[in-house]
């Protein structure tokens, strides 16, 4: 793992980083994105999701009992208050060691005891010449946990999709990139607020943006 920006960590937390981690293959990713079903509280149809949420239990990771996610409006105006239903992360996906991988860069990172919950949101934006791609329609915000990890698995076709990070809401980003593949930015989310522009396409033709989104707790209520 290489790293290309400066981690800011105190004893016990992260504010930021990022990490380019060289050591996750993506390939064994990408097949998996491409059976994703639409994500029904989108109205405008150019996402797809799956999730479910974990936790370690030594060199291993355990799939908990699926539930559905919930925010508040205070974090998600847009949804929020609401008990959306997703289905789960596909169990081949799961299975492969480079998930694993994922996980425990994330939870090694953050420094989470094992008995931590950890949601896995595997997300794909699509955009046209007709319909952007918006990945984050609920604006500059929290996610209401203490960790989230933005790893970037694929971008086809695509221009925009810049992740900023802010301190404050109507200040400039303290930070800001495209997360290009294999990258995985950690932010403490109580600390940023965060917000990724809008997609469109470089030429004629579908692109899509394809991301796994870590979240600690996993925000995911049991039914």
């Amino acid at each position: 793992m290489t790293s290309t920006l400066d981690s800011i960590i105190s004893t016990y937390t992260i504010s930021f980083g990022l990490q380019k981690v060289d050591s996750i293959k993506l390939e064994g990713f990408k097949t998996f994105f491409n059976n994703l079903p639409v994500d029904p509280y989108v109205k405008q149809g150019y996402r797809k999701r799956r999730l479910s949420h974990f936790q370690t239990s030594g060199d291993e990771i355990v799939k908990l009992p699926h539930g559905y996610l919930f925010q508040s409006k205070d974090y998600n105006p847009v949804v929020g208050d609401i008990q959306r239903e997703f289905e789960e992360i596909d169990d081949g996906l799961i299975a492969l060691d480079e998930f694993k991988k994922l996980i425990f860069e994330f939870t090694n990172y953050c420094r989470l005891k094992p008995e931590a919950s950890i949601g896995i949101h595997q997300i794909r934006t699509m955009c046209s010449p007709d319909n952007f791609g918006n990945p984050a329609p609920e604006g500059i915000h929290r996610d209401g946990c203490d960790y989230i990890g933005i790893f970037s698995v694929d971008r086809q076709n695509i221009q925009g999709g810049e992740t900023h990070l802010y301190v404050k809401r109507k200040e400039k980003p303290v930070f800001k990139k495209i997360l290009h593949p294999g990258e995985l930015l950690l932010v403490n989310d109580r600390d940023h607020f965060h917000f990724t522009t809008p997609i469109k396409p470089i030429s004629e033709g579908e692109g899509t943006r394809d991301v796994f989104v870590i979240t600690s707790p996993s925000l995911i209520v049991g039914f």
